[in-house]
């Protein structure tokens, strides 16, 4: 991001979506482990054997085999692509902007300009409420609002947010809109309502 920013702009905080969305991967990954384990040392005594007669102490090297690969493949499969994709997503805020960058083979960028914001708004559930993490809603002007999910301490979060659009300079766009309705010399009531639309 270093070199990305903009002349006189600074870094004020670079996150990851909160940790919780890897809670059931690792779960998954702990119990197949533990399964896989087992049904290793099941298969090693002649379990097999003992249940289906046919299956002899030659089937052992492939019943372990597909065993490893049946967990080999529910952990790439299931689990890897959900860590990479957590570890792919930095939210950086700083003095101007707001960036979302998704991905790590294929990149996804998401920026909202400081000064466009006119609301900034969070929306919990109740899970993100216990974790003390939140979803960012920015309203920009535009019909749809820009959305930055499960941001981790968002109330800190949203704090450096908050300081950061204040310490804008103030002028710029906003001060040539507030040139642009008021009212000229000589214009009536009528006319100044009509400007403000």
């Amino acid at each position: 991001m270093r070199k990305d920013l903009l002349p006189g702009e600074q870094v004020i905080v670079v996150t990851r979506p909160q940790p919780r969305t890897l809670m059931v991967p690792a779960l998954v990954v702990i119990v197949l482990a533990a399964a896989g384990a087992y049904a290793s040392a099941w298969i090693h005594t002649g379990g097999p054997a003992k249940l289906v007669p046919f299956i002899t102490r030659e089937w052992d090297v492939w019943l372990l085999a597909g065993c490893a690969a049946l967990v080999a493949w529910v952990i790439l499969g299931y689990c890897l692509p959900r860590f990479l994709a957590w570890h792919g997503t930095h939210y950086t805020l700083t003095s101007q902007r707001l960036v979302a960058r998704y991905g790590m083979l294929r990149r996804r960028d998401q920026q909202v300009s400081l000064a466009a914001v006119h609301d900034v708004e969070v929306e919990q559930t109740l899970l993100q409420r216990v974790f003390r993490s939140g979803n960012i809603s920015l309203d920009t002007g535009y019909p749809l609002r820009a959305v930055v999910p499960d941001i981790p301490e968002i109330g800190t979060f949203r704090n450096f947010l908050q300081d950061a659009i204040n310490d804008l300079p103030r002028g710029g766009t906003a001060g040539a809109d507030a040139m642009l309705r008021m009212p000229q010399p000589g214009q009536t009531a009528r006319d100044e309502r009509r400007w403000m639309r």
